[in-house]
């Protein structure tokens, strides 16, 4: 049977979840099903010393006994990369993933394949996620996502590196405002380039975003004021860097966001606690804010998380944790395994496949 590969048009789509959703439903149709990534790219360490994230999730959901190298072999980690421009890499990287594969083809009904993080990483040693999807002959499942019609762009120009290889798009996490311009234009016009569409899976505001209390803990953060609420989710930040004005002019436009900026930023501050939109005000540099700041965040209910890394680092941080959200970890799985029954159609998918 051939693979089936899910890949995305760019980080942060709810790619994992959705590929370990697709091989638990093809194990409840009674296949026996692998889990292969050809690519780490979730590293928890520079020279890629500990592996990806993702097939280590895979094994705990699917119940795989497969070692992890065996399902990752390549570790893209920046040591790796580095070593690959200089030259210093075999030539066999690409065989090496055809091996492995092979060797789990031969021990499952069908195996499910993830992509990188984005299409082209893996280019320098010819395993972007097109080039896997050749070299594996996967029919290939695309991941995007739509806020508006813009997005089409993205979503065409990825479908179309996949030629040959591709059964469909599959939309995620659309809002309920964007799926009357979706299905009335956007699926009628994909269909005429002869681009299927799988489905258009719902933003489910608890998939979509991380929780105050769960990003405080992600970044190390410690909370000011402990009576306010952590519940909130947030989906997205601002860095507080203009004049209070300016900067509340931008908040007020912000939904379920954090805002980051120096501890010593007290208008800043002021000018985040006074718009709706704000979930949690994150403070770097270690600098405590005044009684007065910490006073009104009592006021309006926000949570106050102070970091010791700087802004940038801290905001490198952010990126990386609501860039993955809650894709990590077994409820999330279940919770999108019911999605995907709801609103994709991967019959098809699930069939065959020779």
């Amino acid at each position: 049977m051939k693979p089936i590969f899910v890949t995305s048009t760019g980080e942060g789509t709810g790619k994992t979840a959705i590929a370990i959703a697709v091989a638990k439903l093809a194990q409840e149709e009674g296949l026996d099903v692998g889990y292969f990534k050809p690519k780490g790219t979730r590293l928890k360490s520079p020279v890629g010393k500990t592996r990806d994230e993702d097939p280590i999730l895979a094994k705990e959901v699917l119940g795989i006994e497969d070692d992890l190298a065996d399902l990752e072999p390549v570790v893209y980690s920046p040591a790796f990369i580095e070593e690959a421009i200089r030259g210093n890499r075999d030539e066999d990287v690409r065989e090496r993933v055809r091996e492995h594969y092979d060797a789990l083809a031969e021990e499952y009904d069908l195996v499910v394949i993830e992509g990188g993080g984005r299409l082209e990483t893996g280019g320098i040693v010819g395993l972007t996620d097109p080039d896997v999807a050749e070299l594996l002959d996967a029919r290939t499942v695309l991941v995007g996502g739509y806020a508006n019609p813009a997005d089409v762009d993205g979503v065409l120009a990825a479908a179309q590196q996949f030629e040959g290889h591709l059964a469909g798009v599959l939309f995620n996490a659309v809002a309920d405002g964007n799926f009357e311009s979706l299905n009335t234009d956007v699926v009628p016009f994909l269909e005429t380039r002869d681009i299927a569409v799988l489905g258009i899976v719902p933003r489910v505001q608890d998939l979509a975003g991380v929780t105050v209390a769960d990003l405080a803990d992600s970044i190390g953060a410690e909370l000011l004021n402990p009576e306010a609420s952590t519940d909130g989710f947030v989906e997205r930040f601002a860095v507080g860097a203009m004049g209070s004005d300016a900067a509340l002019r931008h908040f007020r436009r912000m939904r379920n966001a954090a805002m980051v900026t120096g501890g010593d930023r007290a208008e800043i501050q002021a000018a985040a606690l006074e718009a709706p939109g704000i979930e949690c005000i994150v403070l770097t540099g270690g600098l405590r804010p005044s009684g007065a700041i910490l006073g009104k965040a009592a006021e309006a209910d926000v949570p106050v998380l102070l970091v010791q890394s700087d802004t940038k680092v801290t905001v490198d941080r952010l990126e990386d944790v609501l860039s993955t959200g809650r894709t990590r970890d077994p409820e999330t799985v279940d919770r999108m395994v019911g999605l995907l029954s709801d609103h994709a159609d991967l019959a098809a998918l699930l069939e065959s496949g020779d």
